[in-house]
Formats: C-alpha cells, structure tokens, sequence
C-alpha cells in the first residue's frame, strides 16, 4: 500500500467510524431505554463500551495482523488522553458560562479515580516488562485488568444504585444523545433495534480492520514510530464514536450521560488491553511496547487527576470560554503530544 493510498484508506475509515459510531451509539441507547435501564449507568458501562468497539477492533488487528504491540498500546493510552480532551473540549459548549464539571455529579470522581488505578498497573507494566507472566505471551497485568475492571464496575455500579434510592445525583443524568422521549412514543421493538445495531457495528468493524495496516504504513513512510501515529492518530479515529455521542449528550443536556460515557470508556480502554495481549503471541504485549508510552501514561493520570479536582471542586461559572480545570486537561494533552514528537527519531 502506497503512502497516499495509506492515507486515503484512513481518512476514508476514521470518517465512517465517525458516521456508523454515531449510529451505533444511538441504537445502543435505544436498547438500554427499551431495556430499561436508564441514567449515568449508561453512559458508563452501555455506551462506553458502545463506543470504544473501534479501539478493540483496532487493537486486535494490530496485534494479530499488524504485529506491532506500539499500535495497539498506542492507540488505548492515546484515546483515554483524547477522550478527556474531548470531556474538556466540551466545556466550551456549555451554555450560560457554566462549567462542565460543576454541573457533572460528583459520583464521577470513583470512575476516574478507579481509571487512575488501572493506568498506574499500565505504567508499571510498561517500565518494568511485565516480570510476573501467567503465559509466555500473557503478562500478570492483563490479569488485574480484568479483575480491577469488573470490580469497579460493580462498584460504580452499587454507587449509582445507593444514589438513586436516596434520590442524590446531577439532574442531566436521565439525557440520552437520542433525547428526552419516552420508549413507549419512538417505534421499533427491541428485536429491530438490536439488528440495526448488529449493522453498524459490523461496518464499524469493518472500518477499524483497515486503520492498522494503514496507519502503520503512514508510520513508516513518514519516518514516525508506531506508537506516535496510535497514540495521536490513530487514537483520534477511534474516539469519533465517544466524540460523536458526547457532542449530542451536551446539547440534550444530560452532562452525566457525556462525563460518564468518556470515564467508562477509559476504564473499558485499559481492559483492552488485556483482550489484545491474548492476541499478541509473539511476547508480552507491555514488554514489549516502548518505554515512552510511559509519559503518555502519566499523562492521562495527571488529566484523569485534574477530572476528579474538578468534579470535587462545584464551582459551576467561569469567567472565559473554557474553565480553568478545562485548559489544564488541554495543556497536559497538547504537552504529551509534543513531548512524543520530540522524541520520535529523525
């Protein structure tokens, strides 16, 4: 594959992402509406793990197909930095000079720092190669992913329910990127939404099954590592989806449906890892990715951190465009970007 068919390729497949994720999106909603369940606790398990479908396909084909662990690691770390980018980025939206995260409740401050927990198993992995190995290619990591997720899960999960019965929590929580209707006035059953969305998620998969082999292409002929191209765009195209829904969940207002839709995408991010790393037979899959996934690392830890000091911190005006709180998170992302372009081989 030629460079600027590389790149044709890519820009074709992140803007079909973008398209199909949105759809995909909104039947993922319809389904948790006709199913019953409503409030934050969609954006965080429902629709976060909606959204991130492109950064496990990608994940896999980069492993499997690709062979390159930088890719798949890449492109998980840089769509948790691009994902609290997006959350910050958001705020520019909100109406009256309001701040996002002092309208966002703050059961939100458990996902991120539970998000925190499972990117500093990520670091340690990553700096020390993985010394504890359940498999000759399954490092112990994958195992505490695993196990850390579906226990946080579970506890966000009995928060919200301790909220919700004492009648604490943000009042957007009920939005949906759909809107405000009820399932009984929108037509479809359950069955046709399913089948709609088992159809845009196969053309997301579709899509995301050729942005490795091109990415990677684009990699090489441009003389840029992998892991630059999956951190920054790589992982830019595989977040549309959380782009996509968030954009939507502002302007309907529901503010939790958007702070949790991104902070469970994050958690859901870090447990692909685990699924790629069963994948990459040629060795452990953090062993192996660059040391300087490291600062992209920390990085998403110190936005991740300012999250939870905005989430605490309710102050709900600001004087500018975009809170204080805002411009740190975008400051910390453009500083990491910069960072791994400056160490990208001449």
């Amino acid at each position: 594959m030629t460079e600027p068919v590389a790149i044709a390729v890519f820009v074709a497949c992140a803007a079909v992402i973008f398209v199909a994720g949105g759809r995909l999106s909104h039947y993922g909603d319809r389904i948790a509406q006709l199913s019953g369940w409503h409030g934050a606790w969609i954006g965080l398990a429902l629709m976060a793990s909606v959204t991130s479908l492109p950064e496990l396909v990608v994940g896999i084909s980069s492993v499997a197909w690709v062979g390159s662990a930088d890719l798949a690691v890449g492109d998980v770390l840089g769509s948790c930095a691009i994902n609290l980018l997006i959350l910050a980025s958001l705020d520019a939206f909100v109406p009256d000079r309001r701040r996002l995260f002092g309208l966002a409740s703050k059961s939100h401050v458990l996902a991120a720092a539970l998000g925190i927990v499972l990117l500093a198993i990520v670091g340690v992995g990553i700096l020390t190669r993985e010394p504890w190995t359940l498999a000759p290619w399954i490092g112990g990591s994958s195992l505490a992913f695993l196990i850390i997720y579906f226990v946080s899960i579970r506890l966000i999960f009995q928060h919200f329910r301790t909220e919700r019965d004492a009648g604490v929590g943000g009042g957007s929580v009920e939005g949906s990127p759909a809107g405000d209707v009820e399932p009984a006035a929108r037509p479809g059953t359950l069955t046709h939404v399913m089948g709609r969305y088992a159809l845009f998620a196969g053309i997301v998969v579709c899509a995301a099954l050729l942005i490795p082999s091109s990415a990677h292409t684009i990699a090489t002929a441009t003389g840029l590592q992998d892991g630059f191209v999956g951190t920054v765009f790589v992982a830019l195209s595989t977040s549309l989806p959380e782009l996509a829904v968030s954009i939507a969940a502002v302007r309907m207002n529901a503010i939790d449906l958007a702070v949790g839709n991104m902070l469970g995408s994050n958690l859901f991010n870090v447990l692909i890892l685990a699924i790629d790393e069963v994948f990459y037979t040629r060795g452990l899959l953090l062993g192996e990715a660059s040391t300087t996934h490291a600062f992209t690392v920390l990085s998403v830890i110190a936005m991740s951190a300012i999250v939870v000091v905005a989430l605490t911190f309710q102050q709900q005006s600001k004087r500018y465009l975009l809170a204080s709180d805002a411009l740190l998170i975008l400051g910390v992302y453009v500083g990491n970007a910069a960072l791994l372009l400056a160490m990208t081989p001449a």
